[in-house]
């Protein structure tokens, strides 16, 4: 059940990266960042992917009983579902509030709300140095999926002309 559910979850996570990629290109966003969140979001999502389906190995019997593979598969389903996709999930984040800030897409605080969260995502390649450091892993992941909601929620669908948007960076 747990591998349905994470494999499940990163069908989503590959819907919203294309969604926010296309609606960062739709409101104008020529520099990388709209590549940069699909190639994030898609890579936060392939790790998820795999993850599960390292997980769903593991629940076969015909597996459980060879130890050294069992350690193996289990290191590869943490690498994938944590670092891999928690710094993929960073690009994702900084992908859009990189934009957001420089040409006032999302709330000043908004953005730099998702720019620490996508450089603490980013710092959990720390993990792979220093295991200790996995707590960083859950407090990206949740800080930076709760982010996203909200840069969802706040992205705007239609570019504002110059003057809204000179007059909002005033504020």
């Amino acid at each position: 059940m747990i591998a349905f559910g994470v494999f499940g979850s990163s069908i989503p996570l590959a819907i919203y990266a294309a969604t926010a990629g296309s609606r960062l290109r739709q409101l104008g966003v020529t520099a990388p960042g709209s590549t940069i969140a699909l190639a994030g979001g898609l890579l936060a999502a392939t790790g998820l992917a795999l993850s599960a389906l390292l997980i769903w190995t593991l629940s076969r019997p015909e597996v459980a009983g060879d130890r050294p593979l069992v350690r193996a598969l289990c290191y590869l389903a943490f690498l994938s579902g944590g670092p891999w996709h928690v710094v993929g999930l960073g690009l994702l984040i900084a992908g859009i509030a990189v934009p957001g800030l420089i040409i006032g897409l999302l709330p000043r605080p908004v953005a730099w709300a998702g720019l620490a969260i996508a450089a603490l995502a980013e710092l959990t390649t720390l993990v792979l140095i220093w295991p200790v450091l996995s707590p960083m892993l859950p407090a990206a992941r949740l800080a930076g999926l709760g982010w996203l909601i909200v840069a969802g929620a706040l992205l705007p669908t239609r570019r504002r002309n110059r003057r809204e948007a000179l007059a909002g960076a005033a504020r």
